[in-house]
């Protein structure tokens, strides 16, 4: 049995001649932890007594009656050990937050490792010395951040990166690789698209970008304005930014066409030797509104049906086609816009709004006070679809024609595919 026992458990040893008491450690999914086992002068195991760590306590927890049972039943000393580090195992699956502790040639292996790339260069790291956020700096200025999860067994074990990059972060990573290597492998990968950010940073600066609202450092879209109710979503290719993007003209159609007839013309002239902004200037033939020369409120205008700007993420996208009015609106708001009015009879009576130009909004609440006086709540429920309520509406495929809201000429909607 004894050599057994050792054998098993190289980290257990007994404390006396009649080798009734063991002190030591059991290992469980590469973990060491501390344990001392009391047993009575005939080594019966249904009176032996168990002492734990804190951290060993700690998992046990809830287990108690089974450890209790398993020293009833075990035959020997060995059989014991080995339920118990069944036992242990259970509880570390069940508790991802109990992670193994590093040795402590892991804590004297990072400090080496952080002295020779620069204290400087650290941003944080959290307390238990697993995550660290290190900061970089391209060639152009900007700041970076990387955030780097070491391993128990690091630098045996590759670390997990990540940063805010438009582009998929892959770092080669050996036994023998170091903090500082794998730092100057990140400013590599910044200096490779230097190019993508200043053309996005050009563009930035320069326009009113509708969205994204915040753009980071992965984003690859920006939705410029054009003017009032038209502007052009470009796709900048992170790998060659000053390649033609790929472009979506939005707005009404009646002056969409001949932007999209200049930009299928002119597609020739694109020169990858200019910025993607000074291109999109020659090939469209326009300036775009700077916010040197105009406020963004000008281009920011509101739903003609839920009145706001900003529906969650999005932001109004369709737009009415005729020149007159060109009242814009957001694709949900415009295919979902019934008003459910209780009835006294316990029903729902469905009636047909239309949006007053006079109408007042009330702050913090999609309520609207006609000059009469009329109160209406516009819901946005995904059951109350304005177009297909219309008597004149129909529908074709994904496609719902109907008419504006505001001036009754002819609009469509495409469903979106969480509609269909």
């Amino acid at each position: 049995m004894e050599s057994s026992l050792v054998k098993d458990n190289p980290l257990l040893l007994p404390l006396n001649k009649e080798k009734t008491i063991y002190d030591g450690f059991i290992t469980a999914q590469e973990q060491d932890l501390r344990l001392r086992i009391h047993l009575p002068p005939d080594c019966q195991l249904k009176r032996a007594r168990l002492h734990c760590s804190w951290q060993l306590k700690h998992l046990l927890r809830g287990y108690e009656h089974i450890v209790k049972q398993r020293l009833q039943q075990s035959a020997d000393l060995v059989s014991f050990m080995l339920e118990l580090k069944t036992v242990v195992e259970v509880g570390l699956k069940s508790r991802p937050d109990c992670s193994s502790i590093p040795p402590p040639q892991y804590y004297s292996q990072l400090i080496s490792e952080m002295e020779t790339l620069g204290w400087d260069k650290l941003l944080s790291i959290d307390t238990e010395f697993r995550t660290l956020r290190l900061k970089a700096q391209d060639s152009s200025g900007r700041q970076h951040i990387l955030t780097v999860k070491l391993k128990s067994k690091h630098p045996a074990e590759a670390p997990e990166c990540s940063a805010d990059l438009p582009v998929p972060l892959a770092i080669t990573w050996t036994p023998q690789s170091t903090l500082e290597q794998l730092h100057n492998q990140f400013l590599l990968v910044l200096d490779s698209l230097t190019d993508f950010w200043d053309v996005l940073d050009e563009i930035d600066c320069k326009t009113w970008i509708l969205e994204p609202e915040k753009p980071s450092r992965s984003d690859t879209m920006r939705r410029i304005t054009i003017g009032n109710n038209v502007s052009i979503k470009v796709e900048v290719d992170p790998r060659h930014p000053k390649m033609l993007p790929e472009c979506c003209l939005l707005g009404a159609e009646h002056v969409v066409t001949p932007l999209r007839n200049k930009l299928n013309a002119n597609m020739h002239m694109w020169n990858p030797d200019s910025s993607v902004l000074h291109n999109l200037r020659d090939v469209l033939e326009i300036e775009f509104p700077s916010p040197a020369t105009h406020e963004k409120s000008a281009f920011s205008i509101e739903c003609g049906i839920c009145y706001s700007y900003r529906l969650e993420a999005a932001i109004p996208d369709q737009v009415c086609n005729d020149p007159r009015c060109g009242q814009p609106f957001h694709q949900a708001c415009l295919y979902e816009g019934l008003i459910h009015v209780p009835h006294n009879g316990g029903g729902t009576v469905v009636q047909r709004l239309a949006p007053s130009p006079h109408s007042i909004k009330v702050p913090g609440s999609s309520l609207h006070f006609g000059v009469a006086g009329a109160c209406s709540f516009l819901p946005q429920s995904k059951d109350m679809q304005w177009l297909r309520a219309l008597p004149s509406s129909r529908q074709s495929f994904s496609i719902v024609f109907g008419e504006c809201p505001y001036c009754s000429k002819p609009i469509t909607v495409k469903m979106s595919a969480q509609k269909s």
